[in-house]
């Protein structure tokens, strides 16, 4: 194994959803509208060997498209122009996401594949087409890098780079791929320190 991959995705969202866990009558489904991903080499210096970054049109229920709320707008930048010139359909997306990673894992901050596979596959009414067994939690891997849990908790993936006082190009916070890319600086510095293993991504 020379790579590493690892995503992040934004789903939408609207004010105070997530306090209702996204149960109100006027929430969205919170299904993915961006996939961000990194391959991270695991020989020589670790590299960051690539990116991409890709738009969803966020699926309803009716085989339409929802619309986006002016909070997620606010937070991750993206509005119904990026949307109408770069998204995919969410099958498509996801069938680049896996020719992306060629059926290796993916590794994101907690759970994301619920959002982009789980729930949007759900809503879609499609099968999802990469199984879950594909997927694991970066969180763990921190753990066995010896970052406490109390500290853990409290981090999310964008200031996750920020905690390991790594310096690197500016990021933006809720963007997929540079939450992503947050995550991926942290377990090539800590592949850099010996902290851990390539063999810990299999």
């Amino acid at each position: 194994m020379s790579d590493a991959f690892i995503f992040d995705c934004e789903f939408l969202t609207a004010d105070g959803a997530p306090s209702r866990f996204w149960c109100g009558p006027f929430d969205p489904d919170p299904v993915v509208a961006q996939i961000g991903i990194v391959r991270l080499g695991l020989e020589g210096d670790f590299p960051i060997a690539e990116t991409k970054r890709l738009y969803v049109v966020p699926p309803d229920r009716a085989g339409g498209r929802q619309a986006l709320d002016p909070l997620f707008t606010r937070l991750t930048g993206i509005d119904e122009e990026v949307i109408d010139s770069e998204g995919l359909a969410l099958e498509q997306a996801l069938a680049e996401v896996e020719a992306f990673c060629g059926g290796a894992k993916l590794w994101s901050w907690g759970k994301d594949e619920f959002n982009m596979l789980a729930i949007s596959c759900y809503v879609a009414g499609i099968v999802p087409p990469i199984p879950v067994t594909q997927f694991g939690n970066a969180c763990q891997l921190l753990l066995k890098a010896g970052m406490p849990y109390e500290e853990l908790k409290m981090t999310r993936s964008n200031t996750l780079s920020a905690y390991f006082g790594i310096d690197h190009p500016p990021l933006r916070g809720h963007d997929a791929l540079d939450d992503a890319l947050s995550v991926a600086y942290a377990m090539q510095h800590l592949l850099k320190e010996g902290r851990l293993s390539p063999l810990e991504f299999a």
